[in-house]
């Protein structure tokens, strides 16, 4: 019985089809001044004025707006945080404090994630198999980031300000949530691809996420792709996390490649929260990229029924300070999510 249940549920090389499907529920979006301005201002449940919201540090000010982005979703959902039977949630910050905090302050059993920009993926992969496999009813899922916190760690603190080459990447202010439920409405995940680390081996710069991103995100959606034996036109939008404009034209070369031509449905995150006059070079990258495009732009036409089908697929570079420092290269991840209006 085990060993039938397992086949049914695993399909191809990689990927899961969901027999109890998840539902995804009551999302919530804080974003930061400069996101507030952006082309999806409109969709974030809340834009703040300014970057420290009044807290002693931006590490502390991102922990705020996961807290906030948390208990959102919670109210719009009707519920507290004894309702949710577990917390799945990450950052990029190291030890993944942000989230950690957070949890503090919900009380809720808590499984930290880290899978760099993925984590949002990553988290919606890990709630849906608990879902299905019967372990709990509602799970909340949550991701941040900051610019500030993370160009400190990883590259230079902002007032450096030190000259940003021109495939560089913007890190977004700002956090979503999202509850996933055994039931509901709202779009269910139908099935699963989590990814596999792919490092080329020659992208050993810290500033070049989009071109180490876009390697893993190919290998992702054709093995999804070939897993289910789907054409790309399956779905009304093949939606990646926070590629910007270097990744996501690489990501559509090497599946043009492999013969797989995603452009008539296909989008970036990373692309969208910012104007061009915004000057944020290549576009946007950070845990919350995917976040606020998805949760806040592309959940509410999913509600309306103008998509029916997204195949959202979060990228990560896996890089750290120390990393790159001892000239190693930059490993990659992405992990897809397909997401279905019944």
């Amino acid at each position: 019985m085990t060993e039938q249940l397992l086949v049914e549920k695993r399909v191809g090389e990689q990927s899961i089809v969901l027999n109890k499907r998840a539902i995804l529920l009551a999302p919530a979006t804080v974003a930061g001044p400069k996101e507030g301005l952006g082309p999806l201002a409109s969709s974030f449940d809340h834009s703040y004025d300014n970057t420290i919201l009044k807290e002693k540090s931006f590490e502390r000010a991102e922990c705020l707006m996961m807290e906030e982005a948390c208990f959102l979703t919670m109210g719009k959902a009707g519920l507290v945080p004894e309702d949710i039977d577990y917390f799945f949630a990450g950052d990029i910050l190291n030890q993944n404090i942000s989230a950690t905090f957070c949890a503090r302050k919900l009380a809720i059993p808590f499984f930290g994630v880290f899978n760099a920009c993925s984590t949002l993926c990553e988290t919606m992969c890990l709630g849906g198999m608990m879902i299905d496999g019967g372990f709990a009813r509602y799970i909340l899922i949550a991701v941040s980031s900051h610019n500030s916190s993370a160009e400190r760690q990883y590259r230079f603190p902002t007032e450096y300000g030190s000259q940003r080459p021109g495939y560089a990447q913007w890190t977004v202010t700002g956090a979503g949530a999202a509850l996933l439920g055994s039931s509901g409405e709202g779009p269910c995940l139908e099935s699963l691809t989590p990814g596999r680390v792919v490092d080329t081996g020659i992208i050993k710069e810290p500033y070049d996420m989009g071109s180490t991103m876009a390697s893993a995100a190919a290998h992702t959606i054709y093995t999804h792709l070939s897993d289910l034996q789907r054409d790309p036109s399956y779905y009304d939008l093949i939606l990646t996390g926070d590629l910007g404009g270097v990744g996501k034209k690489l990501n559509e070369e090497i599946l043009e490649r492999n013969g797989i031509r995603i452009a008539p449905n296909y989008a970036d995150c990373g692309m969208l929260i910012y104007y061009p006059h915004q000057q944020v070079d290549a576009g946007a990258s950070g845990c919350a990229c995917s976040a606020l495009g998805f949760f806040g732009h592309f959940y509410p036409l999913m509600l309306k029924k103008e998509l029916h089908r997204i195949l959202l697929v979060a990228t990560g570079s896996l890089h750290s300070p120390t990393t790159y420092l001892q000239g190693e290269s930059m490993p990659a991840i992405a992990h897809a999510v397909s997401l279905e209006m019944n």
